[in-house]
């Protein structure tokens, strides 16, 4: 079993985002956390992805020169207790994983890259962990550098998550690039948001909410400038944003920005950040935002804890794409407690003892057979699709593509190349694969059997399966499948050796 969250002395969350990487260093207590230590660093990593969506070695070396910092802090603490998100400029990045190898070097824990309806369940546990608990539905809102994440929930609870892709560092690339603000470039950024906000206004406003939080620095630091305008209280107001909008025009340039609550490293992101803003009170017709301190980093940490008090959202999300896809629930659990008790017997030979180990193979043996729902021929496929594609609330986008692999490896071809990219782990999904295939083999005559007890005995690329004696022989469908499995593995090199 993983260690829980909560008998760490420390947990910690760092969050790379497009414009700012931030880490929180946190003690748990009880269900509750004490943040101890907050750090934070503009990286802008979006700045630094050209048109062929590279992430340029300069951009590079800021994140890592970040990372050095934060590595300090978290030295020494052990695997589990330090969650580290990356978000839409790693998402964007064709060359990501170059990045991250680094980036996992620097800190010897690994990075997740999350997706953005991903990004805004995390966002909205963040903020509602440190917000007044009020009654009645909330949005909230949280303008990153790449994207911005729009979330209506009620308590502790995402009832509805989108991620657009407009973000203050991205909409300074396009608009303002050279730091002049003209009223036809702040229109043009302000229609662009308008026209990314088409395809979501209907369906926040059918489901309707009574308050509006802002959960990023942008609405923090419009807030603050307005106040000092004498428009409000630190809020984001309507009739501010009409004052500070005329303001900046005046100005012209970013370089003029010297207003309370702009630091000097967001000015030249602020004018994107405000057309943003604008677009979204207009669009769903606000008439203020308040501003939470909590965010991604903060929803992560919670999530961390969640994961070990038996509230694991990653269970209820696959619970109900089992659902969706109706699955047969008994034979999954067949098959799930076979490829287990198979792997307890060969994890020290194979090198399976970590966690992530044990809960992809649980993972894939229960959902193996979503793709039946779509159609029976190639469903291994159908069901690869469907779990990489779907946005499932509590994975990463890498634990998405290696269960993808093993849905798709679990009968027919195991797909050797694409495993291979996953490099030194790239061997263990290939012999968490043949373990999920013996498991459904097994189970093959779906239940109405009484199976042995049976032998096994791992090599580097060799199983040994021992039946009782005779018990095969009695069993000619059992053997003939074993006979074929074995014929499918030797095109990657392994022997299955069956008696």
């Amino acid at each position: 079993m993983p260690k829980a969250a909560e008998n760490f002395p420390l947990i910690a969350a760092i969050d790379l985002g497009s414009n700012s990487f931030h880490m929180v260093l946190a003690k748990p207590d009880q269900s509750e956390i004490r943040i101890l230590e907050r750090l934070g660093d503009k990286v802008q990593l979006a700045a630094g992805i050209d048109e062929a969506r590279m992430l340029s070695e300069e951009a590079m070396q800021r994140g890592l020169d970040c990372l050095r910092r934060f590595a300090q802090l978290i030295n020494g603490m052990p695997q589990g207790s330090v969650r580290i998100v990356g978000t839409n400029a790693l998402r964007e990045a064709r060359n990501r994983s170059e990045f991250i190898r680094r980036a996992e070097e620097l800190l010897g824990h690994p990075v997740e890259v999350i997706s953005g309806r991903e990004e805004a369940r995390l966002i909205y546990l963040g903020v509602s962990h440190t917000y007044p608990n009020t009654p009645g539905k909330r949005l909230v809102v949280d303008i990153g550098g790449g994207s911005t994440e729009f979330i209506i929930g009620q308590r502790f609870e995402s009832l509805l998550r989108e991620s657009l892709q407009m973000g203050c560092v991205s909409y300074t690339q396009r608009y303002f690039r050279d730091g002049k603000i003209t009223a036809a470039r702040y229109a043009q950024a302000y229609t662009a948001a308008r026209l990314e906000l088409m395809g979501i206004e209907q369906s926040l406003r059918r489901l309707g909410w009574q308050e509006s939080v802002g959960a990023s620095g942008t609405i923090r630091a419009v807030g603050l400038a307005i106040k000092s305008g004498g428009h409000g209280n630190g809020e984001v107001n309507a009739e501010g944003l009409a004052w500070l909008k005329r303001k900046l025009l005046k100005l012209g340039e970013v370089e003029k920005l010297d207003m309370e609550g702009i630091k000097p490293d967001r000015r030249a992101i602020f004018p994107a950040g405000l057309a943003i803003l604008e677009a979204i009170f207009d669009a769903l017709e606000l008439q203020q935002m308040a501003h939470s301190e909590g965010a991604l980093r903060e929803g992560v940490l919670y999530d961390l804890l969640g994961r070990h008090h038996h509230e694991d959202v990653r269970e209820r999300t696959l619970s109900s794409f089992m659902e969706r896809y109706h699955v047969d629930v008994e034979q999954a659990a067949r098959v799930e407690a076979k490829a287990l008790s198979a792997l307890d017997k060969v994890a020290d030979a194979w090198e399976l003892n970590e966690d992530w180990h044990r809960e992809l193979l649980s993972w894939a043996a229960r959902v193996h057979e979503v793709g039946l729902d779509i159609a029976h021929y190639h469903y291994h496929k159908h069901g690869a699709y469907l779990i990489e594609h779907s946005d499932l609330a509590g994975f990463s986008r890498q634990d998405q593509q290696m269960l993808s692999l093993l849905v798709r490896g679990h009968r027919r071809n195991i797909p050797q190349d694409k495993l291979a990219e996953f490099g030194a782990d790239g061997i263990k999904l290939v012999r968490l694969c043949v373990l999920l295939r013996f498991a459904i083999l097994f189970h093959h005559i779906r239940g109405t059997q009484e199976m042995p007890q049976v032998q096994l005995k791992a090599g580097p690329q060799s199983l040994d399966i021992q039946f009782p004696e005779g018990w095969l022989a009695a069993n000619p469908l059992t053997q003939a499948d074993f006979e074929q499995e074995a014929e499918w593995l030797k095109r990657i090199d392994f022997t299955l050796s069956v008696r």
